[in-house]
């Protein structure tokens, strides 16, 4: 009588070859569920950065506010004015348009400063610049586009393309839109899309842009929004609603 000499496993084997498959996914498992802990810490702690940034250039804009010089509204050649140079009161906004709290500033104040521009009781020269560009060229390319609607439409498409850029404003963290996304903008504000798209698309504004923030520094700007009524800084607030709601009072 003979003998195969490859016997098949026996119970036991297959019990600890099951074991040891079990033993095998469960520390797989173990290493992807410790993955994901640690894809979430990075998550949170890189809001929190975003969240930091953003206070602190809030407090750098309200504790170095006697360090920013004294401007006239209407005075540079970068900015958008809306109002009579006759008006009773000036306010310059320096802003940058992936600032969260230049948003909410704007958001705040945007009907009332354009109700109490057309009624001629305030000029306002919004001037935009590039502040956050140590986080993605977004800043950047928003007021390079800004420049070029300006320049090919007027004021008052700008204007109205310069509170699209802020209504539809990405976060800081991104993703953030592109030239083309900025084309749309630009033609939903009423520009014509020939006039605008390749000076968009190729940056044509950034000279405007660089100099832009060039006279930003120069005046002293270091946080954003950084708002002057009638040649002082303005800092009466604790939030931007509150801000924006002193200042409306104060010019009304």
């Amino acid at each position: 009588m003979s003998t195969d000499s490859t016997s098949s496993p026996s119970r036991k084997e297959k019990r600890e070859a099951r074991a040891a498959k079990a033993a095998a996914e469960l520390e797989a498992l173990r290493k992807k569920q410790a993955r994901k802990s640690i894809l979430t810490v990075v998550a949170v702690v890189a809001a929190i950065a975003v969240i930091i940034g953003g206070l602190v250039w809030f407090s750098l804009n309200r504790s170095e506010g006697d360090k920013v010089t004294a401007v006239e509204a209407g005075s540079s050649e970068h900015g958008l004015v809306i109002g009579p140079d006759d008006a009773p009161h000036k306010v310059v906004i320096y802003e940058d348009f992936l600032c969260p709290y230049c948003a909410e500033f704007e958001n705040a104040s945007r009907e009332d400063l354009a109700e109490l521009a057309a009624e001629g009781k305030v000029q306002v020269d919004y001037r935009p610049f590039v502040l956050l560009d140590q986080i993605g060229p977004y800043s950047e390319l928003a007021t390079s586009a800004f420049a070029v609607v300006q320049e090919e439409a007027g004021d008052e498409v700008a204007k109205k393309f310069h509170d699209l850029l802020f209504e539809n404003q990405p976060s800081e963290s991104g993703p953030f839109p592109e030239a083309g996304d900025l084309v749309d903008l630009a033609v939903e504000a009423g520009a014509e899309e020939s006039a605008v798209k390749e000076g968009i698309e190729n940056l044509d504004g950034k000279a405007w842009a660089d100099a832009a923030t060039a006279a930003a520094t120069a005046d002293g700007v270091q946080g954003t929004p950084t708002i002057l009524l009638d040649g002082e800084q303005f800092l009466e607030g604790n939030t931007m609603e509150e801000i924006a709601a002193n200042l409306v009072e104060q010019i009304s």
